[in-house]
Parts: structure tokens; C-alpha cells; sequence
């Protein structure tokens, strides 16, 4: 990359021999937000029964009820209060908090 015209300059810094400048978490993190996604650096600690908070997504703010958790996957599923019924919606971890 370093070799390609036009590139040197833009990747990394100047000088010989020198290395490209690493992102810090933040920065990556603001990165994928701003389209859609996010760094999973997660340790959510849940089981089944437990009440979650949701924190990010079309369901922000509400609270709901573990039913199934994927540890694998990072992945959980939720039972939440809809109109008068329970609805299950599945989420990924750092869509919640866990409520003490």
C-alpha cells in the first residue's frame, strides 16, 4: 500500500520506515456506529430470568425479560411488554445493561 502512488503520505506517517498511527477503541467505535454497527467488547453477564434494560435500538428504553441468552453469538433473547402483550425480541449484548 505504501508503494502505491498517491497513497504515501496518507497511510501512516511520514518519513521512512515509519508505521501507521493504530485507531484507538473510540475511534473505531464512533466509525461503525455512524454506520450501523458497533465493537463488541462486551462481558454481559445474564441468565435466564433476569430483567435487562434496553439501551440501543428501536426498543430503547424499555426493560424485558431474559429468555434465552447465546453466549457464542453474543446474542439474547428478551421478553418485552408491547401494547398489552409479550413480545420476544432478540438482541445483541451491548444493546443492554443489566439492572442490579
Amino acid at each position: 500500500v505504501r508503494n502505491t502512488p498517491g497513497v504515501t503520505g496518507f497511510v501512516g506517517s511520514h518519513g521512512a520506515g515509519s508505521k501507521p498511527a493504530p485507531l484507538l477503541p473510540e475511534e473505531v467505535n464512533h466509525i461503525l456506529r455512524s454506520i450501523g454497527m458497533s465493537l463488541r467488547q462486551n462481558d454481559l453477564e445474564v441468565e435466564v430470568g433476569e430483567v435487562v434494560k434496553i439501551i440501543e435500538g428501536a426498543f430503547a428504553g424499555l426493560e424485558g425479560q431474559v429468555t434465552e441468552v447465546d453466549g457464542e453469538k453474543e446474542k439474547l433473547k428478551v421478553n418485552i411488554d408491547m401494547f398489552g402483550r409479550e413480545t420476544s425480541t432478540e438482541l445483541d449484548f451491548d444493546q443492554v445493561d443489566k439492572i442490579d
